[in-house]
């Protein structure tokens, strides 16, 4: 049986976890209006657009494009599928991967894992790109992540593992703003939590919903965090 208990801390390992997470934070807080963050932002609205993909295929709908655009925004075009399920994928699928990027920063194996399985997505995503924007961030990630993990094998600058938290800990940040700017304070009416209170009002409206997937997503953002130091105890 798996013991989900965290037995001690903080070992040298886990003190670097638990302070790169907090150094990438401060940082990401300081630029976060700078255009150092945009990047790294798109990519976390491109993880978005993605979970709504991958919802849909789940589901057994037809993906007929995905956008990213440069103002932070994106859409996904499908056509059947279950679209109760594909309209929270969004927001809920980015924090979860930026959960499963955190996890797989504490194993270097994970870690190549986690890379091979980002340029796979990029590569795919590539092909159903509809505007430049989406189709630049995949072939400069793709560039990005390729350099990291030759530097990594050929070199003695070892970042990878420090890539795919920083993009772990910026996704889930991001996703976790994007749902209180979206959907609590701003209340957009063409939102994902908007058109899912259309077809399912009870217990909430769009605003509730969007609240309900705000805690949802700090729980995956403090799971990654309780289960990383697990991992490294």
């Amino acid at each position: 049986m798996v013991n989900w208990e965290l037995q001690s801390c903080c070992n040298h390992n886990q003190t670097t976890f638990l302070v790169t997470i907090g150094v990438y934070m401060v940082a990401i807080l300081l630029l976060w209006r700078t255009f150092l963050l945009t990047p790294f932002k798109l990519i976390t609205v491109f993880l978005h657009e993605a979970s709504h993909a991958v919802a849909c295929k789940l589901t057994c709908g037809h993906i007929e494009g995905i956008k990213v655009h440069a103002n932070e925004g994106g859409v996904t075009q499908t056509r059947g599928g279950i679209y109760w399920v594909i309209l929270p994928a969004g927001y809920l699928g980015s924090s979860f991967w930026g959960m499963t990027l955190i996890l797989a920063s504490t194993n270097l194996l994970t870690a190549r894992i986690a890379a091979g399985c980002f340029l796979v997505a990029l590569v795919v995503v590539l092909f159903y790109a509809k505007n430049w924007t989406l189709r630049g961030l995949c072939i400069g990630f793709i560039i990005l992540i390729a350099l990291v993990w030759f530097l990594q094998e050929r070199t003695t600058v070892r970042i990878l593992r420090y890539v795919i938290l920083f993009i772990g800990v910026m996704n889930s940040l991001f996703s976790v703003y994007d749902i209180y700017d979206d959907l609590i304070s701003r209340r957009v009416n063409s939102s994902d939590a908007e058109k899912f209170a259309e077809i399912c009002p009870c217990p909430c409206n769009g605003v509730g919903w969007g609240f309900i997937w705000g805690m949802i997503s700090f729980i995956f953002l403090g799971a990654s965090v309780y289960l990383g130091l697990i991992i490294l105890s």
